[in-house]
């Protein structure tokens, strides 16, 4: 009873019937991929890559618009912090091949900031004296609301800003050759 219910079964799924081969054993048919599944995943392949592609691009320039806005936090907070205590305040900027300790920031330093591997950085002081390439750069406040003024030079590729630094008020402005 057993095997009439098993020859049962099988004549009755459509699937059984294909396993079998001319030898009666049952062997599973080729597995694959059908041509529409292959080009079913190509095509959100393609389309991911061209969502995630541009990103790759721009995320050299958020990260040069990143380190831009460090460096003019740092001089605004210089500033604040030489009028709010009275005392002359420091903001160190450090090439990039630079190893801190070995030139030591002021000690009225509030803070620095590195360059990274894709930055120049150029400063060019109150005078329009542009100097390359120097280890640290110090620019100073006052509690007036002076400073040693100049303009910083930040450059990444074709990307240039420039930091300026009002030495009469210490303001700080930053703009792009873009602008």
């Amino acid at each position: 009873m057993a095997q009439m219910a098993s020859v049962a079964a099988k004549t009755m799924t459509p699937i059984s019937a294909s396993r079998l081969s001319t030898h009666g054993s049952n062997i599973s048919p080729s597995a694959g991929f059908t041509l529409l599944e292959i080009l079913l995943v190509l095509a959100i392949l393609g389309l991911a890559s061209v969502l995630v592609v541009p990103n790759l691009g721009s995320l050299d320039n958020r990260t040069f618009a990143a380190q831009v806005r460090q460096a003019s936090a740092l001089l605004n907070f210089a500033r604040r912090d030489a009028v709010v205590l009275g005392q002359p305040r420091t903001a160190s900027f450090y090439s990039e091949y630079t190893d801190p300790d070995e030139f030591p920031a002021a000690m009225s330093s509030v803070g620095q900031w590195q360059a990274s591997s894709a930055t120049e950085m150029r400063f060019r002081d109150s005078t329009e004296q542009e100097t390359d390439e120097q280890p640290l750069i110090e620019i100073s406040f006052y509690p007036e609301g002076g400073s040693t003024g100049g303009t910083l030079v930040l450059e990444q590729g074709e990307r240039r800003v420039m930091i300026a630094i009002d030495p009469f008020t210490g303001r700080v402005t930053t703009t792009s050759e873009d602008d």
